[in-house]
């Protein structure tokens, strides 16, 4: 890593990773500011999703219920709402730190200074995955603090599952940002990297969502890494996080070495 590259990239970019880690906050305490109002509804709303068909309840992440807060933020906002935010930062930081400088031409003004490729390369990497760090972790704190301000105790708040729950999307898009540099890697334009990203991303996440619809479809979740990730799983203790985890790891890093050795060994447009 360059870690002279890396304080420069950072100081770029940090003030658009705090905006999503801002906007991931305002949602998540919008959550846990809702949750008392429906409080009052659990028998109610439960009885509801009982009700429901299993397909929808595991389409929607409402596997977990809204007898608990855990229960709630889990299918209101982990189950999509965080997916979307992250999925699109790491979609558009990928792009911004790897092909975007390609089609503008500074990356030749980086690989002018006395580094290599292979270390540009990896630290835009390093950045990216700190930027996801620090969404998770702003986005994990303002759960802690939502629960204080607006339900009560925390001594009641299930933290222990909750934070198993937030390291699980950090996993997810530990491997999502992955696939994303690697596209970035290989693209000299920043639109198509951007769209083939975008497509890959959302392709697979509808999959999931598809083959949660119905049995008989449900075969197409095994074709895509969002399938290892159950917010409402997690919370009820019924996800096998062990394997999921790591799959998802091996996929990060997997796919992040990949785009560190493309990006060392292709041609650059003069």
């Amino acid at each position: 890593m360059n870690a002279a590259l890396y304080k420069h990239m950072m100081k770029i970019h940090f003030r658009g990773m705090m905006n999503y880690a801002f906007g991931s906050a305002f949602y998540i305490l919008l959550m846990f500011w809702l949750f008392p109002s429906f409080a009052g509804n659990n028998e109610a709303l439960n009885d509801l999703i009982k009700s429901l068909p299993s397909s929808i309840t595991s389409a929607f992440n409402l596997g977990s219920g809204f007898g608990t807060v855990e229960g709630f933020i889990s299918g209101e906002y982990y189950g999509l709402l965080l997916v979307l935010i992250v999925a699109i930062f790491c979609i558009l930081f990928s792009t911004q730190l790897m092909a975007k400088l390609v089609d503008q031409g500074a990356m030749a003004y980086l690989l002018a200074t006395p580094t290599t490729r292979g270390k540009v390369a990896l630290t835009q990497a390093i950045v990216l995955v700190s930027g996801l760090v620090t969404i998770m972790a702003v986005t994990t704190l303002c759960g802690f603090a939502g629960y204080a301000l607006f339900i009560g105790d925390l001594s009641a708040f299930h933290g222990a599952s909750y934070l198993r729950m937030n390291l699980a999307a950090l996993l997810l898009f530990f491997a999502v940002g992955g696939i994303a540099f690697l596209v970035s890697s290989f693209a000299n334009d920043e639109k198509k990297a951007l769209g083939i990203s975008a497509i890959l991303t959302f392709g697979f996440f509808s999959l999931d969502f598809i083959g949660k619809l119905s049995e008989k479809i449900d075969w197409l979740r095994r074709l895509t890494y969002f399938s290892l990730y159950d917010p409402s799983g997690i919370i009820t203790g019924k996800a096998e996080i062990g394997l999921a985890w790591t799959i998802l790891v091996v996929i990060g890093v997997v796919a992040f070495a990949a785009g560190v050795v493309v990006f060392r060994r292709r041609d650059l447009p003069l």
